[in-house]
């Protein structure tokens, strides 16, 4: 596998999660102008780490076209088990490979740590609110930031139980992590509507309450309404209007930052999602 030093590495605009199905679909119109508003893409590194053959050519294709964002599952920041030191080394060979400049995280765990060892759990699984936490989270995103030798991107997880010795809000957690860890903010525009609705919160009040300077980019996705007070993030279905007025207000609040579309279920065919792409930058482009 070749080793990139393209120059197109910064993240603008919108951007698309680049699912193995839409591979072919988008480099079948790549050029043509039903896809001009599409600047980036998105992808997890655990599904392409030391990937050969049909895969690792795609990706090659992709890296010298668009800039990348690398968006992880894994990493268990909230997680008991130590870190994944050689996991690690290996995403910062990878960035520096296809020259990709953000590496984000969920601020959650997903890994048991029964006797100290590393046993995923397949979930996104949310931390408790508590001071502890704070400290202990912060210590591990300050030493993955030390190892891959730049700093890295939180997102705001979606989450279903709160655990009952929690001391504070979300909110006050998630910006006290930021502030210890000294990182950047990896806002999820859903995940904010999914717990207001969870939790009874007011999701635009949430939103006045990040810290705008800190922002890389953002997630726009669909979500399952299982009752009218349960939401389940599943990225399966379109952005719904009280999310879009969300981000409208958001790049109000903080100028028309990056932002990608998720979909990870129920896929459409590229026209389909290119809509919702296009609708994004309609946002960015009326930003005052």
């Amino acid at each position: 596998m070749v080793m990139f030093n393209q120059t197109i590495s910064r993240i603008n605009g919108v951007g698309l999660g680049l699912k193995r199905e839409l591979i072919p679909q988008i480099q079948a119109v790549f050029g043509d102008n039903s896809i001009a508003n599409l600047n980036f893409v998105e992808i997890a590194p655990e599904n392409w780490i030391d990937i050969g053959g049909k895969a690792a050519k795609q990706l090659d294709w992709f890296a010298e076209r668009y800039p990348i964002a690398c968006h992880g599952l894994c990493l268990s920041l909230g997680g008991l088990a130590p870190l994944d030191i050689n996991f690690l080394h290996q995403v910062k060979q990878f960035l520096q490979q296809y020259n990709i400049p953000l590496y984000t995280e969920h601020l959650s765990y997903s890994t048991d740590g029964y006797k100290g060892q590393q046993g995923y759990l397949y979930d996104l699984l949310p931390i408790p609110f508590t001071e502890e936490a704070v400290h202990y989270v912060a210590k591990r995103i300050r030493q993955t930031q030390d190892i891959l030798g730049q700093r890295i991107a939180i997102e705001n997880a979606s989450f279903y139980v709160q655990a009952p010795i929690s001391s504070m809000d979300e909110l006050s957690f998630l910006n006290a992590v930021l502030t210890e860890a000294d990182c950047l903010l990896h806002l999820d525009i859903n995940n904010i509507y999914v717990n207001s609705v969870n939790f009874g919160f007011d999701a635009h009040e949430f939103l006045r309450g990040i810290p705008g300077e800190r922002i890389v980019y953002a997630h726009m996705a669909g979500h399952y309404q299982q009752a009218p007070d349960l939401l389940i993030d599943t990225h399966g279905a379109d952005v719904i209007d009280p999310v879009w007025a969300l981000l409208e207000e958001a790049y109000q609040l903080f100028g028309a930052f990056p932002t990608c579309l998720e979909r990870d279920n129920n896929i459409p065919l590229l026209p389909l999602l290119m809509r919702e792409v296009n609708k994004i930058a309609d946002y960015q482009r009326h930003v005052k």
